[in-house]
């Protein structure tokens, strides 16, 4: 006996992705529906041997429905996911929506899987930002064993994070670079993104940090512990999938580098590629595809009593978004509904 699943937003990136990976991990599906908005109606997309074609999500009944998987932005999850909820149909919500509601349980599976008996206060689980849901699996065996006081992290975010449009702009204007006649103006980013870097991710706030920054400190404390201080610089880079970060932590016990490396090695969901040498490390592109978050680069920070510098790198569609709410989704069976 499997699960009744909808996966709404099943055409973009992250949908497609969805469908994918319940696919590849042989989630326990009984019945499966792809939903869409109109204007992408009748669109057909894959789950493993079988093309799924979309139906409408403005008409669709969720009662009777297990789980939904919802790949959309914040308004659409704010109409339709209470719908799909008060049905009785679990929502996993990969917008910012919900995140920072106390009542609704922000989740990696590997770091805090006992939060997930707090959805039924809404019948509603959020999937973190990408850039958190790597960094945090990184820094949840290490707190454990040396309790981290503060993280200083840089992003080097792909392009696939701000969804198609993004990834034709860079790919568009990289070949107008050679192609006079053909050059490509910003539409998506502030700046030009080929051959370039651009430290701003969603909006400005008062602060002076940017929103994808602060999502990294509050999703944090959330998913990790309260008390770890977090500062962030989120930089997005002519890379159409992966997202890199440069982490400093500094702990509050000393943490050997060595020590370090053996417990991220034993760590789930991780896997360390850390050679002091030409190529001993990950890089973007051999992410892809991937569902592990890999660590390179552990080594010690003398500036502070106890710091360590590490790289993390990680598919941003899978671990950063579809992997996660697949997980997510996985642990809910497992632990609560407990039909598959």
């Amino acid at each position: 006996m499997g699960y009744k699943i909808a996966v709404v937003g099943a055409t973009g990136n992250v949908g497609r992705e969805m469908l994918n990976i319940l696919a590849e991990r042989q989630f326990p599906v009984d019945e499966i529906v792809a939903l869409a908005s109109r204007r992408s109606l009748g669109t057909e997309v894959s789950f493993g041997d079988t093309t799924l074609t979309t139906k409408d999500l403005d008409a669709f009944d969720f009662t009777g429905w297990d789980m939904a998987l919802f790949a959309v932005g914040s308004e659409a999850t704010k109409q339709y996911a209470p719908k799909a909820a008060a049905a009785g149909c679990v929502v996993i919500d990969n917008s910012s929506l919900y995140r920072y509601d106390a009542d609704i349980p922000l989740i990696v599976p590997e770091v805090n899987p006992q939060a997930i008996h707090d959805y039924a206060k809404k019948n509603i689980i959020a999937n973190p930002n990408c850039s958190t849901a790597q960094m945090v699996v990184a820094l949840k065996p290490l707190h454990d064993r040396a309790k981290i006081k503060r993280v200083v992290v840089s992003t080097y975010q792909s392009v696939s994070g701000s969804g198609k449009d993004a990834i034709d702009e860079l790919w568009n204007q990289t070949k107008g670079m050679y192609v006079p006649g053909q050059e490509v103006d910003p539409k998506v980013y502030t700046k030009q993104i080929a051959f370039n870097v651009i430290p701003h991710i969603d909006v400005f706030m008062d602060s002076g940090d940017t929103k994808e920054e602060w999502k990294m400190i509050a999703e944090t404390k959330k998913i990790v512990d309260p008390s770890i201080k977090v500062t962030a610089t989120c930089v997005r880079v002519p890379v159409f999938v992966g997202h890199s970060e440069s982490v400093n932590i500094e702990t509050e016990e000393f943490l050997d580098e060595d020590e370090a490396r053996d417990i991220l090695r034993q760590a789930p969901g991780i896997l360390v590629v850390d050679k002091r040498e030409d190529g001993g490390y990950v890089t973007p592109v051999e992410c892809v595809g991937d569902f592990a978050t890999f660590i390179s680069r552990i080594r010690q920070d003398v500036t502070v009593d106890n710091g360590l510098n590490f790289w993390c790198v990680s598919d941003n569609l899978r671990k950063g978004a579809a992997l996660n709410a697949v997980q997510i989704a996985e642990l809910l069976g497992r632990e609560v509904l407990k039909k598959g």
